[in-house]
């Protein structure tokens, strides 16, 4: 059994395994910034998932192969074939699920690093044959970051660069006009199954009411194509009255990306909205009560987080988060509602009062 140790090396030739969801490849873009900044030199290619190359893959400076899971068993056979003939010094495998796992054994590399057996989900330790040092309460981000540690890469400032074209500017720009705050609110994860993360329309519709009010912000609402989604976006547009310009579904990946860098302010629950605004170094306010701030929220905004997972489960799970497994959600119908508007608001007046 291999230890997990660090591997201490200056690999030339880097595969990077991870699939999605948006946040986490935000995350694994600020990891492989560290070690190109580290190595400039170092060749890096990396395995994403279809949604997430979206805003990925027109990177110039890292070689993208796209994994399809649509395609059921063909999505294997297409990545293999792009890496026939190749070899890397080191496959880091970022991302512990079975499909992701079997796309480890996949790439030939003279060495695969994964997480540490506590972290190794899905039976990943069976897949890698060495593995990140093992710690205990960790952001997502700073665990994948120990994947560049153990390299050898030396921290540097954290940067993501994510390419936004011209003609996603100019989308954004028909929205900030300089002359009111722009506050974009993302009401919805896109998780559908029962993962209880979306705080309700009625406190959202009190949310924008004070933005207006009190802030004279122009909201913009963004969103994806599920119903749910939908739904929020036709019921927030009718209660402010033609006060915000709903774009639920009717924004690509690198126009939201465009339009979360024009923004001044981003309010959103855990999902992938939180992460991209973090990386275009947009502030954010995340709605925390059915997941870990400290390890899901927005990296560089947590001041501004309101954190309601205490609450939640104690009430729920009838234990405080010291008790609980790392990383644990709190997977109930009503632990959202722990979040009060006058919690946001206050985040929202320390906000513009800096």
């Amino acid at each position: 059994m291999m230890p997990e140790i660090a591997v201490q090396s200056k690999p030339e030739n880097i595969c990077v395994i991870r699939l999605s969801a948006i946040g986490d490849t935000c995350h694994a873009l600020a990891v492989i910034r560290r070690m190109q900044d580290n190595w400039p030199a170092a060749r890096i290619t990396w395995i994403i998932g279809r949604t997430e190359a979206a805003l990925m893959s027109d990177i110039a400076d890292i070689e993208f192969i796209i994994f399809d899971k649509s395609s059921g068993r063909h999505a294997y056979k297409d990545v293999r074939a792009r890496l026939h003939g190749r070899h890397f010094e080191v496959a880091l495998c970022m991302h512990a699920s079975l499909r992701a796992n079997l796309l480890c054994r996949s790439v030939p590399a003279d060495m695969r690093l994964g997480f540490d057996k506590a972290r190794a989900r899905e039976l990943q330790w069976l897949f890698t044959d060495r593995r990140i040092t093992a710690a205990e309460k960790e952001h997502a981000m700073d665990a994948m970051m120990s994947f560049a540690t153990a390299l050898g890469a030396q921290e540097r400032d954290l940067r993501w660069d994510i390419p936004i074209p011209g003609a996603a500017r100019q989308f954004a720009a028909q929205f900030a006009s300089g002359k009111q705050p722009l506050v974009v609110i993302s009401p919805c994860s896109s998780q559908r199954q029962r993962n209880y993360r979306n705080w309700s329309v009625e406190n959202y519709a009190q949310t924008i009411d004070h933005l207006r009010k009190v802030h004279g912000c122009s909201i913009v609402l963004t969103g994806g194509p599920s119903g749910v989604e939908q739904e929020y976006g036709r019921r927030l547009s009718e209660a402010a009255d033609n006060g915000l310009e709903n774009r639920v579904n009717k924004t690509s990946l690198k126009e939201l990306a465009a339009l979360i860098d024009a923004a001044d302010l981003v309010i959103c629950p855990d999902s992938g909205p939180a992460h991209i605004a973090t990386a275009v170094g947009t502030p954010v306010i995340g709605l925390y009560a059915t997941s870990n701030p400290a390890r899901t929220g927005p990296y560089v905004s947590r001041d501004l987080t309101v954190d309601r997972y205490p609450d939640a489960a104690l009430k729920f799970l009838g234990k405080a988060p010291v008790e609980l497994r790392w990383g644990q959600r709190v997977r109930h119908k009503s632990a959202m509602d722990l979040i009060t508007f006058d919690d946001v608001r206050s985040k929202i007046d320390h906000f513009f009062a800096k």
